[in-house]
């Protein structure tokens, strides 16, 4: 076998990206889902069904 020049991970490693996942990305794509869908009911409002009636 050939061994390769890239370090094993490690357990900080593993921790450190969890935590970064779970802390920053997990909110964050949370927070572009609700906005997409936002922006996507406004735009067929706009485009198709006009604004709700009451």
């Amino acid at each position: 076998m050939k061994p390769t020049s890239e370090p094993v991970s490690t357990r900080t490693e593993e921790l450190r990206s969890f935590a970064f996942l779970a802390a920053v990305m997990a909110p964050v794509l949370t927070g572009v889902l609700i906005v997409s869908y936002g922006f996507l009911v406004w735009i067929y409002q706009m485009l198709i069904s006009g604004p709700p009636h009451a």
